[in-house]
Formats: structure tokens, C-alpha cells, sequence
């Protein structure tokens, strides 16, 4: 079936069965490998994107279900200030150890200051729990998205 999804700022057309995940329409259907799979179930928070601006799991998302919502990817975030700040501080960090988790990660402290300017520890803590890193980069992380805060204020 044609579905016609609007992906960081340009519409797109692609040709895919009605409940497949988003998760693989834009890795495999529009080419975008910057959202990870990483367990299907939506507990990791690998495959997290934004939906009209809010995170979700996209390996958890049809592409029937999707109607007009407009999605961002890690590819796209940069365009947003938040998503730009969050990059630059993870750059700066130095968050990454093996990376592979961090497109989510950085989606979701994207969603969290594009909501809260100014998070607290718990706040951070909330917005992050459910996103796992092997690598365990969690206190850089936390640091990352307090550089990315005070850079806003």
C-alpha cells in the first residue's frame, strides 16, 4: 500500500505493507539508518523518534497508524534548537562509548528541553529511565543534557 509520511520536513511516498514498524519504513523503505533497532518491544529505546514532536518507540508504531503526524529522526533533529544543543553537548561530553543507543537517547533528551527548559535531576531522570545504554555512559548523558540546558538559559 502507498503511504504518503512527512520524515524531518519533506513528504515522502513509500510503497509498504500496513502494519509495518516505522522503525524499518525509514531504515529500510526511505534509507534513514540513524534509528536503531534494538529490542522490538519498545523497552530499549533505540528506535525512539518524534512524532509530531513527542517521543516514540518507532519499532512499536505501523505505519497505518501514523495518518498526518510528522516525524523527526536523528537525522533531522539538528533543525530544531533543542535538537542542535543536545548534539553539541553530547559532542562536547564526549557521551558516546560505543553510540549505538545514543539516537535515542539524544531524541528523547531532545523531546524532555523542548518541554522543560530548565530540568531537574529528576525530571532528567524520568524522561531517561527507560532508555538502556550497554556501554553504561548514563552519568555523561546526564551531563550532556544539563550542558544542553544551561546553553538555553
Amino acid at each position: 500500500m502507498q503511504y504518503r509520511l512527512n520524515v524531518n520536513g519533506t513528504e515522502h511516498s513509500v510503497e509498504v505493507d500496513p502494519d509495518t514498524p516505522l522503525l524499518w519504513v525509514l531504515r529500510d523503505a526511505m534509507n534513514l539508518k540513524g534509528t536503531k533497532y534494538g529490542c522490538g518491544a519498545g523497552i530499549c529505546g533505540a528506535c525512539t523518534v518524534h512524532m509530531d514532536g513527542e517521543p516514540v518507540r518507532s519499532c512499536l508504531m505501523t505505519v497505518s497508524s501514523l495518518g498526518t503526524s510528522k516525524i523527526t529522526t536523528i537525522e533531522g533533529i539538528a533543525k530544531t534548537p533543542a535538537g542542535r544543543r543536545v548534539q553539541e553537548a553530547w559532542l562536547k561530553v564526549d557521551v558516546m562509548q560505543c553510540g549505538y543507543c545514543q539516537p535515542g537517547q539524544i531524541m528523547e533528551a531532545t523531546a524532555l528541553l523542548s518541554h522543560n527548559a530548565a530540568p531537574s535531576d529528576g525530571d532528567i531522570t524520568t524522561a531517561m529511565d527507560s532508555h538502556i545504554c550497554r556501554c553504561g555512559t548514563y552519568t555523561r548523558i546526564r551531563q550532556a543534557i544539563k550542558l544542553a540546558a544551561a546553553k538555553e538559559a
